[in-house]
């Protein structure tokens, strides 16, 4: 490799990782959308834009699609909306689907889950159980 082709490296545990990651991420918009307003649920649209790095009319029809499909709920308070993510619901993958949202949520952005649900995660409680997913 000449100089100008030579990628920065960064060393990650021990693996060697390019300093630019690709063009495609683990994760899809609807869930970075979701980690948005489950970590601020009064946020506007236009940070979320920001945030996840697509445009505002993208995370609208996000938020519509989530809404439509029961993951969220929008209640308007003054000016703004308050956004409620119900973490009972299944994953929508089929390969997924035997987990809840709120499973990934805890991966995610623990400090989002409510202290109760955390409670009952980190103590192998189903939570079928209190109304979420089947396993």
């Amino acid at each position: 490799m000449t100089e100008s082709e030579d990628l920065f490296m960064l060393f990650s545990g021990d693996r060697i990782v390019p300093d630019s990651l690709p063009e495609w991420t683990f994760m899809t918009n609807h869930a970075h959308v979701l980690f948005c307003v489950v970590q601020e649920p009064e946020i506007r649209l236009r940070d979320v834009a920001e945030r996840v790095g697509i445009t505002e009319r993208a995370v609208q029809r996000i938020v519509t699609e989530l809404e439509e499909s029961g993951y969220i709920t929008r209640q308007r308070s003054g000016r703004r909306n308050v956004y409620r993510v119900h973490d009972n619901l299944p994953l929508r993958h089929p390969m997924v689907k035997h987990r809840c949202v709120g499973d990934l949520l805890q991966l995610i952005v623990p400090e989002a889950v409510t202290p109760h649900v955390f409670f009952l995660l980190t103590r192998g409680f189903p939570l079928t159980a209190f109304g979420g997913a089947q396993p």
